[in-house]
This record gives C-alpha cells, structure tokens and sequence, in this order.
C-alpha cells in the first residue's frame, strides 16, 4: 500500500500555462503570481547555479509545514474525480477549523461527499483519495517529525516510505532511492541531466505586493521525442522572495510512462507570511495516473489555509 503512495506522489507546484496541463476543469483558479517583464532580468550577483543551490539546499518549506501546527487557521479542500472523458464523477468538499489544543486538533465546519467516492466498505475508491488523506488530514491531526525533512525516523519501514514522500514533496533535484526505475529521474540537477534542460529566471510580484524571481527549469525543445519521453520533470518553477531568497512557491508538471505505470500531473505548492514566519497557503494537484490491473485514476483538489492565527 504504501509503495503505492510513493509512486502517486510523483505525480507531485506557481500554476503556469503549459502545454503538458490536462485540459479539463481545474479547481484552482487564483492568480498569485504575475510577470514583471517577459525578458530575462540581468543581474550581476544571480546566475542559474545560484538558484540550483538554492533549491537543492533548502529546507525551508519543510520547515513551513512544521510551523503551520503551531496555529489556529482554516482549511478549505475541495478534491474531484473523473471518469474517461474527463467528466467530473465524484465530489470532496471539506471545510475544517485547525486547532492549537491538545487532544483533537480538526473541526468540521463543513463535510460533503457525492458521487463515486467510497466503497461499499466505506473505504476510497481511489487511491488518490487515500493518499489526500494519508498525506494532507494526517498532517492537520498530529505533528511533522523533529529534524529536517530528510532526517531518519523510528517507525521502522512506514517511517522509510514517509521519508521518500518528504523528498520528493520538499526537495525535488534529489534522487530518491527505492522507487523502481525512476528514483534517479528526479535528478534534474545532476551534471548528466543538465544538458536536457533550458534554464531562466524573471522578475515578477507575488500576491499583488512581495517582489520575487521567478526561476523556470524546462525541457529544451529541440530535443528527440525518445528523449523528451525519457525525462520525468517536464518543468520545475520555483518562486524566491527577492528580500531574503527565501522560496514561496513551487510547480512541477510531471509525466512519464513505462511497464510498470504511467502518469501526467502537475502539482503547485505556494506559501505566504504571517508576519515573519512562512506558512503553507495552497496545495493544487491535477492528475492521471495508471498501474497494472488497476483502474485508471484522475483526480484534481484544491487545498486552502487561511486565517492563521496565534
């Protein structure tokens, strides 16, 4: 069960125009981010390599996460499945006080189902609802691991699987050992993989008023279909604030396709400030993913907090 979580969360974003997006509804529709100049900003302390080490050295939107559990906010997730022509067959809606006391820390303000959602057992129908709940309300209810987000942990070989979600949630350019021939195609940074990949970075303004840089890794594409078939992450955005170089969002748009599975998602993960302290502020997910006598899973949400608070 839970390899099959690694895989899926693969299928792990600012949102971009793109051309690999899936077209179909899209529950995310909040401009966050707009472009101060479509020409590349010229600057004498920046270069790509200080962005590259910026990305693989952070670990400050892991940190983000840990931070979150020490306030009060409300979430606000709304998840959608499809069936094969991209039409929308089942519903989540929930709308969830977080608290700070101890004991149960989620309130249900609202929660709403319909369509094909459950089993007759009461279990998901999908493993990507499995895997919302796994990853995202767990997280709502009980605390991150202390250390960094590549630290060891003590619970044996759940703890194992958790720690390769975390790297591939967190820090994506790592390779992640132990998933079955793709755990190196997340390397994007690698010396070998740098040659398939077109590097920019522009200036532009973040939730209307925080001036950040905008820095895009992409696939070069003059490149042979086999090998642009080859490369796992189509392209990778990540948003620095330009004040402290702090990073404040980050978009993946994967896809790939061998024996074992196939997938094509693109996933967006954006952060504000309360204060000083960078808090965790959207999630998006939009994908279809498929493995061996398994039904085909698509599957969008939309995960919003808001109103942190001491």
């Amino acid at each position: 069960m839970h390899k099959r979580f690694l895989l899926l969360f693969l299928f792990l974003g600012l949102k971009t125009a793109s051309a690999q997006e899936i077209q179909r509804f899209n529950p995310d529709t909040l401009q966050t981010i707009q472009l101060d100049s479509v020409v590349n900003i010229k600057a004498s302390r920046l270069n790509v390599e200080t962005f590259i080490q910026a990305i693989i050295n952070d670990t400050s939107f892991y940190q983000a996460f840990r931070e979150m559990k020490k306030y009060r906010f409300q979430a606000e997730n709304q998840f959608y499945t499809y069936d094969k022509k991209n039409k929308i067959n089942g519903k989540i809606y929930r709308k969830i006080n977080h608290l700070t006391t101890k004991g149960n820390k989620v309130q249900y303000l609202v929660k709403q189902d319909s369509g094909k959602v459950f089993k007759k057992n009461g279990k998901y129908q999908l493993y990507t609802l499995e895997m919302f709940d796994y990853i995202f309300m767990n997280a709502y209810q009980s605390e991150f691991s202390d250390g960094s987000f590549n630290a060891k942990t003590a619970d044996g070989k759940n703890g194992s699987y958790k720690d390769k979600l975390k790297t591939l949630i967190f820090s994506p350019g790592r390779p992640v050992k132990g998933l079955p021939l793709i755990g190196n195609k997340t390397e994007i940074f690698s010396a070998n993989m740098r040659q398939y990949y077109d590097y920019s970075f522009y200036s532009a303004t973040y939730l209307d008023s925080i001036p950040v840089y905008r820095f895009e890794v992409k696939v070069k594409p003059d490149l042979s279909s086999w090998t642009k078939d080859g490369l796992m992450i189509k392209t990778l955005t990540t948003i620095f604030d330009k004040r402290n170089f702090e990073i404040l969002g980050r978009y993946v748009d994967m896809k790939y396709d061998n024996l074992l599975f196939d997938f094509d998602v693109q996933m967006n993960i954006e952060m504000r400030y309360l204060n000083e302290t960078k808090l965790p502020s959207k999630i998006t997910y939009q994908g279809n993913w498929n493995i061996p006598l398994k039904k085909e899973e698509r599957a969008s949400f939309l995960i919003l907090h808001k109103d942190y608070r001491n």
